[in-house]
């Protein structure tokens, strides 16, 4: 797969830094439309300490989380703002969550969103995410664009 965003390009879109940026890279990129990106899971993410220390599974809310973000590139890149310029993509909302797999250190997530509507600053995206092409969870995912 190749490249769009590396890291460094997904920080300028993303506020969010370690240890909850959980977008890694983008590997397609349809303005407007939809996103790939990746999301590696390794045994170091401080969740696991905690999330089971006899069975690691990586916590459905950040899952969720992940699929937000992707959502949030994808808003930003739609709108052509970044955080920089004071704007904000919020996740106020998530309907339709449904959890397939565990997600487990050494898995990597592939996030798939597409864009359905916005209305009155509130954006609605219809996301999904694999693991070795299997899918592990799915979402429609509401943010609200916001200047701060």
């Amino acid at each position: 797969m190749t490249t769009v965003m590396d890291i460094k390009d997904i920080q300028e879109y993303l506020p969010h830094r370690y240890p909850f940026l959980l977008v890694d890279r983008v590997v397609e990129l349809n303005v407007g439309e939809s996103i790939v990106a990746l999301k590696n899971v390794t045994v170091n993410e401080p969740f696991f300490n905690g999330h089971f220390p006899q069975k690691a599974v990586m916590p459905g809310v950040l899952i969720v989380e992940a699929m937000a973000q992707a959502a949030g590139i994808l808003g930003f890149k739609t709108q052509g703002k970044t955080p920089a310029e004071g704007s904000l993509y919020l996740f106020v909302g998530a309907d339709n969550v449904r959890f397939r797999r565990q997600v487990v250190p050494g898995d990597q997530l592939t996030l798939k969103v597409e864009y359905v509507n916005d209305r009155r600053g509130m954006w609605k995206f219809k996301c999904s995410c694999y693991v070795d092409g299997d899918l592990a969870a799915s979402a429609d995912i509401i943010c609200a664009d916001k200047t701060v």
